[in-house]
């Protein structure tokens, strides 16, 4: 990075949050900083909440059902001066192995353009209005689902036999329907 910017010129307030970036690294994978107690507690938090959500229950896999895997992705929340505010872990269904009309018949996934944004924020100008952004833990985890969805169980999360697999109950990161159950 160094070849490309020259911290120098920075400010020693951005030199401050530009080195933040670098001294603290976001895992990219599960076995990278599944030793490290940060990590592992924001883990621990996603589990919770997916378990406080009865996001899934353990069952055995069915014999015509497949079930698919997920992963960690690992982010570390800042505060505007590069100090961080915590570290986030969250669980994600890889969907892509989800097949049409076996666990999902229908995509929905809510996105708005950037020129609806944009006409909100020249309203909330116009108007005066305060603004205010928000980190919503587990946006996502409260739409119901239709299909049957069997997860392996993810990394650091045990099932009760061995063997089992989740089936999950609420929509998860990742899946075909994420945010389906929001809008009905």
């Amino acid at each position: 990075m160094s070849n490309y910017v020259a911290y120098s010129k920075l400010s020693s307030q951005h030199q401050a949050y530009a080195l933040s970036l670098i001294h603290e690294v976001e895992p990219s994978n599960f076995h990278t900083f599944s030793q490290d107690s940060r990590w592992i507690a924001a883990m621990h938090s996603e589990i919770e909440a997916l378990n406080a959500n009865n996001t899934w229950e353990f069952v055995e896999l069915p014999s015509n059902a497949v079930s698919i895997g997920s992963k960690w992705v690992y982010k570390i929340k800042r505060h505007a001066d590069g100090t961080i505010e915590r570290f986030r872990a969250r669980l994600v269904a890889q969907g892509y192995n989800q097949t049409e009309g076996l666990d999902y018949f229908e995509i929905f996934s809510p996105v708005s353009k950037i020129s609806t944004v944009r006409v909100l924020l020249a309203l909330a100008s116009i108007h005066d209005w305060y603004l205010h952004q928000l980190d919503v833990n587990s946006a996502f985890l409260h739409g119901d689902l239709n299909e049957a969805v069997y997860m392996r169980v993810p990394q650091g999360v045990t099932s009760p036999k061995p063997g089992q697999v989740c089936k999950l109950l609420k929509s998860l990161y990742g899946l075909k329907q994420v945010g389906s159950g929001l809008i009905s």
